[in-house]
C-alpha cells in the first residue's frame, strides 16, 4: 500500500512538473493593434491565452485596420488587426497575413428617417449606392427612395484608415476608401452614433455594432436593405431584422458585402506569438469567437489549412 502511495505521489510531481514546465515554455510580451471589428474577439482570445501562459503579456489597443498594418510593417507591433484584403504593397514589405475571422459591412440610417417606409420596401442598388458615395449625383432622399420629402442625404463615412470603408468601397465599385465621400467620423462607434442623431443621415458599419448580442438591431439604427439583384425592391432575402438571419446569410455567401479579417505579421510568426495565432484558430478559439459574438469564425476546414501554411 505504502508502494503504491508513493507511486501516486510521484505521478503526480512528475504531472505539475509537466504543467510547470510546459508553462514556462512561453514568455515574452505580445503587442496588438488595429481595426476595431477585430479588437473584441483579440481580447477574449488574450485573456484565455494569457490563463494557460501568465507568462505572456500582451497588449492590444484598437485604432482601425489602417493602423494596425502600418504597425505590423514597421515592427511597432507584433501582430496588427487587419478587416480587409491586404494591398499588394503591403505584402511586397515582408507582411504575412493570416485568415482568422470574417463578417460583413451593413449600411444603416436612423429610424426616425424621413423615406424610412420607402428605403425599407425598395432597398439601395449598388448604382445609387455609388451615386451617394462616389459620384455624387445623388444628393435628395427623393432620388435614393424614390419618396417625396424634398430633403436632403447626409452621407457620413470614416475618417480613419479602416477596414469597414475598404470594404464598402469595394462593394460599391471596387475602389478604394479614399474614393468615398462623406462626412469622415472615427470609428464604428462614432459613425453609428452620428447616424442615430441625425434623421437625414446615411452610414455604413461593421457587424459588431449594427447589432445587439442579443441579436437585435442596435437601438435607434435601422439596416438598409442591399438591393443585390437590382430589381427595385428589398426582397426578402435581402432584409434582415436580426442577427441570426444576417449570420446565415453570411454564411451562404448570399450577402454581399463580407470581407475576410487577418492578422497581418512580419515575415512568419515564430515562439509564442505563432503560438498565440494557433490558439486564435484552435475550436476553443472559435468557440471564443462564438461567445464573444461580434465576428464569425472561419470553418475548421479552413482554420486547418491556415494552420498547415504557418508551418
Amino acid at each position: 500500500m505504502k508502494k503504491i502511495a508513493l507511486l501516486f505521489f510521484a505521478f503526480l510531481l512528475l504531472l505539475s512538473g509537466g504543467r510547470a514546465a510546459h508553462a514556462a515554455e512561453l514568455k515574452g510580451s505580445i503587442t496588438i493593434s488595429g481595426a476595431w471589428a477585430i479588437y473584441p474577439t483579440a481580447v477574449a482570445w488574450a485573456d484565455a491565452f494569457r490563463a494557460k501562459h501568465p507568462e505572456v503579456r500582451i497588449d492590444i489597443s484598437a485604432g482601425g485596420a489602417g493602423k494596425g498594418a502600418a504597425d505590423a510593417i514597421a515592427g511597432l507591433a507584433d501582430i496588427g488587426m487587419v478587416s480587409r484584403e491586404p494591398d499588394p504593397a503591403e505584402l511586397k514589405k515582408g507582411v504575412t497575413p493570416v485568415y482568422i475571422l470574417h463578417d460583413a459591412v451593413f449600411p444603416i440610417v436612423s429610424e426616425r428617417n424621413p423615406s424610412l417606409d420607402g428605403l425599407l420596401k425598395k432597398g439601395i442598388a449598388k448604382d445609387k449606392w455609388s451615386g451617394l458615395y462616389i459620384t455624387g449625383l445623388l444628393s435628395t432622399w427623393d432620388e435614393v427612395a424614390g419618396t417625396k420629402t424634398g430633403k436632403k442625404v447626409h452621407v457620413y463615412t470614416r475618417s480613419d484608415s479602416c477596414g469597414a470603408a475598404a470594404s464598402w468601397a469595394k462593394y460599391i465599385g471596387n475602389k478604394k476608401q479614399e474614393d468615398l465621400k462623406g462626412v469622415g467620423v472615427y470609428g464604428d462607434p462614432g459613425l453609428v452614433e452620428a447616424v442615430r442623431r441625425d434623421p437625414l443621415g446615411i452610414g455604413y458599419s461593421n457587424f459588431s455594432f449594427v447589432f445587439t448580442r442579443e441579436g437585435a438591431v442596435a437601438k435607434g439604427i435601422k439596416l438598409v436593405p442591399i438591393d443585390a439583384n437590382g430589381n427595385g425592391k428589398a426582397d426578402p432575402d435581402e432584409v434582415f431584422k436580426d442577427r441570426d438571419s444576417a449570420i446565415k446569410a453570411i454564411e451562404a455567401g448570399r450577402y454581399p458585402a463580407t470581407r475576410k479579417n487577418y492578422f497581418f505579421v512580419k515575415e512568419k510568426p515564430q515562439g509564442h506569438v505563432l503560438e498565440f495565432i494557433r490558439f486564435a484558430l484552435s475550436d476553443e478559439g472559435a468557440r471564443i469567437v462564438d461567445e464573444v459574438g461580434t465576428s464569425l469564425p472561419i470553418p475548421k476546414a479552413e482554420r486547418e489549412k491556415v494552420l498547415k501554411s504557418l508551418q
